[in-house]
């Protein structure tokens, strides 16, 4: 059965098992009481949370059975005010009057000891939006504990007094150093990279978020080492060195340097030529892995995110379409993408039990068609089964990294109709399946286990630039009869189209870092660095400002008017900005106020 996210599942809380008899100690004449097998032991512990704006809300539901394990479950309850709960996820809601009723879906009814399940959804009220306090699980008061199983018929009869033997309790064992875990973001203290947080914190109001984790991106070779002149200050290292000054128990870095490296864009090509997989394996690859795996870290939880953009390229833009590129083509011609993501997998992974590789997925608007869907998952399965170690050295895939793509579109939902007419038939959607990051990387990850990983794979979401909070936010649906004029009303991500990312004018911060935040998903995580530049808005020639020669894409130019890939529209680009990677200070301090939640 196909599981999401439960959590380091071996930590569970110590209990006794249930006994089926048991010895009494009193004064002579003590009867001995014979009891059936006791029912299981429930138990359950909420905790709800609500972002509101204007008469509208999302509500996200953690759900922990500390009892007994359950196949099934259904919890209640009920609301103080005029809350309406509409449409949810991880689960199905009904309500009646203030009583709210979800039953589990059928991938996340059976609930370990200790086990963890995410439900949310979109509601109205008026007035004042109190948050519930009285839970139940399957009719049992939520408040963390357990009840006493009701012991089945007695029999008695006169016996001598005689001592109770003693009952261990069966523990699970507790994590060990470097084991391997199902979600290694849970229960981490995360690295905080000391160059991105001065520069964060150097700008105005930027203390509020200069202690959040952003991962390191390894883009060159010379990232790994950081020799003098090569325009990184902090070798691969030194910043786990720095992490174990921390505390820190997770540190990420992002894995980015195939041969060909982006394809379909310019901003972003990399050092490496297209038949250079010899060169990616022996002077990229091998050195990440060793240091990564000198036992001087096994402590820190090792997360690599693996080679952006490179397998949605082969599925988007290596074909006949008018957005196609020949440079992709010629990557899905040569093999060298998988050839090198398998590689990268097989020795990231054997590195130790305290690595993980997640796979670059891309986000709802790149794959989110039907044309694009499952081939990719396919692609993506045939990729990892030729790793040493199969699927098995793949722990999950990250979707809209360095992207914008809204986490969540209250007010445009892809079963919305306008007059009868669908939303996936307005311009911005364009038939895609999807209107925003976490249905699509909940129904991504299904079909990522369809087509061959390992059901307890989970997801990350980029959520570093994706907030979109602001005056320009909306806070209603639209009441607009017209399907365009609703759907650009009503959508919280105010890109001009989905295909648009470099830079991108009225963005804000997203969702800060958090470890299982929903079904399936391992985190919410700043992957791209806030105030990095996605690429220059001009040609910067190499030198002291482009030390590394980078080249320069007409979708970070503001005044580009498009291509087939953004519909032909202008690139909704930031001006003034530094070659990508550069600190890009006015690109910061708009996502400081833009961000949403808003801080």
């Amino acid at each position: 059965m196909n599981r999401f996210k439960q959590g380091v599942k071996h930590l569970r809380p110590q209990r006794v098992l249930a006994a089926t008899a048991a010895v009494a100690v009193a004064g002579a004449g003590m009867s001995l009481v014979s009891m059936g097998t006791a029912a299981a032991a429930p138990g359950c512990s909420v905790a709800y949370t609500a972002n509101s704006w204007g008469s509208g809300f999302t509500a996200s539901i953690d759900i922990t059975n500390s009892g007994d394990p359950i196949t099934s479950w259904a919890l209640e309850f009920d609301y103080a005010g005029n809350q309406a709960a509409g449409s949810a996820w991880g689960g199905t809601l009904t309500q009646t009057g203030k009583h709210v009723k979800i039953v589990n879906a059928a991938w996340n009814g059976s609930l370990a000891s200790g086990a963890k399940t995410n439900v949310g959804f979109n509601g109205t009220y008026s007035g004042t939006n109190t948050k519930p306090t009285d839970f139940t699980l399957n009719g049992v008061a939520c408040n963390g504990g357990t009840t006493n199983p009701t012991p089945t018929t007695t029999v008695s009869a006169t016996v001598e007094p005689t001592v109770e033997p003693t009952v261990e309790p069966t523990v699970e064992p507790t994590q060990q150093p470097g084991e391997h875990l199902d979600n290694p973001f849970v229960g981490a203290k995360w690295y905080v990279n000391p160059d991105w947080s001065a520069k964060a914190a150097a700008e105005p109001g930027g203390s509020a978020v200069a202690n959040q984790p952003t991962a390191v991106w390894l883009d060159t070779i010379a990232a790994i080492n950081a020799p003098a002149g090569s325009g990184y200050t902090t070798s691969l290292r030194k910043h786990l060195d720095n992490a174990l000054a921390q505390n820190a128990t997770l540190a990420q870095f992002v894995i980015y340097n195939l041969p060909g490296r982006d394809c379909a864009a310019l901003a972003s090509n990399g050092e490496l030529g297209p038949t250079e997989i010899d060169r990616y394996k022996s002077d990229y690859i091998d050195p990440i892995a060793a240091i990564q795996a000198d036992p001087k870290y096994k402590s820190i939880r090792i997360v690599n995110i693996v080679e952006i953009d490179s397998l949605p390229n082969l599925v988007t833009n290596a074909g006949s379409s008018a957005g196609s590129t020949q440079a992709c083509r010629d990557m899905l011609a040569n093999g060298n993408y998988g050839t090198g993501i398998a590689y990268a997998l097989s020795k990231l992974r054997a590195a130790g039990s305290n690595t993980y590789n997640y796979i670059d997925a891309a986000h709802h608007g790149w794959l989110g068609w039907d044309s694009n869907f499952a081939p990719a998952a396919k692609l993506f399965a045939d990729t990892a089964k030729k790793a040493t170690g199969g699927v098995n050295t793949v722990d999950g895939f990250i979707t809209n990294t360095a992207n914008y793509s809204a986490l969540s579109e209250p007010f445009v939902k892809i079963n919305t109709s306008v007059n009868g007419t669908s939303v996936r038939q307005s311009k911005w959607l364009d038939w895609n399946q999807y209107t925003d990051e976490l249905t699509f990387a909940q129904a991504f990850r299904n079909q990522l286990v369809s087509a061959g990983f390992n059901s307890n794979i989970g997801m990350l979401i980029d959520t570093s630039r994706n907030g979109w909070g602001g005056s320009a936010r909306p806070t209603a649906a639209s009441t607009s009869t017209d399907l365009n004029t609703f759907v650009d009303a009503s959508r919280i991500d105010r890109r001009i189209h989905a295909g648009n990312w470099c830079n991108q004018s009225g963005a804000g911060l997203g969702e800060r870092p958090k470890a299982a935040p929903a079904s399936g998903i391992d985190a919410y995580t700043w992957v791209k660095p806030p105030g990095e530049s996605d690429g220059s808005s001009s040609l910067v020639p190499t030198g002291p400002n482009n030390p590394g020669g980078k080249g320069f894409d007409r979708m970070c130019d503001p005044t580009y008017t498009g291509n087939d890939r953004n519909g032909n529209s202008l690139s909704g680009a930031l001006p003034n900005a530094p070659v990508s990677g550069a600190w890009f200070s006015a690109q910061f301090r708009q996502l400081l106020a833009n961000a949403w939640p808003a801080l």
